[in-house]
C-alpha cells in the first residue's frame, strides 16, 4: 500500500506521495518562456522515409503536452481530494462489518493508484515537455536514433524507439 504524507504548497495543501513535489495545475506551461515557437522542427530527427517536422506539427504537438498536464492535474487533485474524504471517512466506521471495512481499504487503495498513474504522467508529460522545448525529443534515450515521427506524434511522452520498447519489455 501507498502512504502518503501532507506537504504544504503556498496555493493549497494536499496530499502527494512522499518525495514527490506537486506542480500547480498549468504552473509547467506558464512558467515556460521558450514553448513550440523556440524548437527548430528541422532539428527534431526524423526516420528515413518520414517527412520533416513542420512548425505546425510542432505546435500542435506542444499544445497537445500543455493540454495534458492540465487534465492530469486535475485528475491528482480529484483523486487527492477524494483520498481525504476516504480518509476522513475510514475513522466512522465503528460498528461497520468485515465487508464494509474492506470496501473502505478497497476504494482508498484504488484511489490511491489513480493519483499515482496520473502523477506518473504527468511526470512523463512534462520530461516530455522538457525535450521537446529542449534537446533529445524524438531521439531514442537507449541508442540514440531516431524513435519515429509517426510515434512521437501518436504518443508524445515516448522516450524509446520500437526496437528499444521492445527490448525492454521483454527483460
Amino acid at each position: 500500500m501507498t502512504t502518503t504524507a501532507r506537504r504544504k504548497n503556498t496555493t493549497d495543501t494536499t496530499l502527494v506521495a512522499p518525495g514527490r513535489t506537486r506542480t500547480p495545475a498549468g504552473a509547467g506551461a506558464t512558467a515556460r518562456t521558450g514553448g513550440a515557437e523556440s524548437v527548430d522542427p528541422a532539428e527534431l530527427p526524423v526516420r528515413p522515409g518520414e517527412d520533416p517536422w513542420t512548425s505546425e506539427e510542432v505546435r500542435d504537438l506542444h499544445a497537445e503536452l500543455i493540454n495534458d498536464l492540465e487534465r492530469l492535474q486535475q485528475e491528482i487533485d480529484v483523486a487527492e481530494a477524494a483520498i481525504t474524504g476516504l480518509m476522513r471517512d475510514s475513522n466512522d466506521g465503528a460498528g461497520d462489518d468485515q465487508v464494509d471495512a474492506g470496501t473502505k481499504n478497497i476504494s482508498r487503495e484504488s484511489e490511491v493508484a489513480l493519483a499515482n498513474n496520473a502523477r506518473d504522467s504527468l511526470a512523463q508529460t512534462e520530461h516530455a515537455l522538457v525535450r521537446l522545448e529542449g534537446v533529445g525529443f524524438g531521439t531514442c534515450e537507449s541508442c540514440g536514433q531516431a524513435i519515429g515521427k509517426a510515434r512521437m506524434q501518436a504518443f508524445p511522452r515516448a522516450t524509446l524507439c520500437v526496437q528499444c520498447k521492445a527490448k525492454q519489455e521483454r527483460r
